[in-house]
């Protein structure tokens, strides 16, 4: 599993994002903590520990299937998911 670094994602669109994740999710802080992003509770957790004091802090995100990597990396990227992606899946 490779990781990316977020970077100023909508944590709204995030979390639409991994509802549609098919494989496992993991947020990874640069203090070692590793979130499951799956778990609802674990997203709750994770995206507070994500914005401590209303400033992101540094946190990567680390997929087990190539497919959701690739549309969180474009949510990453681009703010958005790609629509004539999810329309050809």
């Amino acid at each position: 599993m490779k990781a990316f670094y977020l970077d100023n994602v909508d944590v709204a669109t995030l979390m639409k994002a991994l509802d549609d994740c098919k494989g496992s999710v993991i947020l990874l802080t640069d203090e070692g903590d590793r979130f499951n992003l799956k778990s609802k509770l674990s997203q709750i957790t994770g995206i507070m520990k994500l914005i401590e004091g209303g400033i992101v802090c540094n946190a990567k995100i680390s997929c087990s299937d190539p497919d959701d990597e690739a549309m969180l990396f474009r949510l990453n990227l681009f703010g958005k998911i790609d629509d004539d992606a999810e329309a050809n899946a």
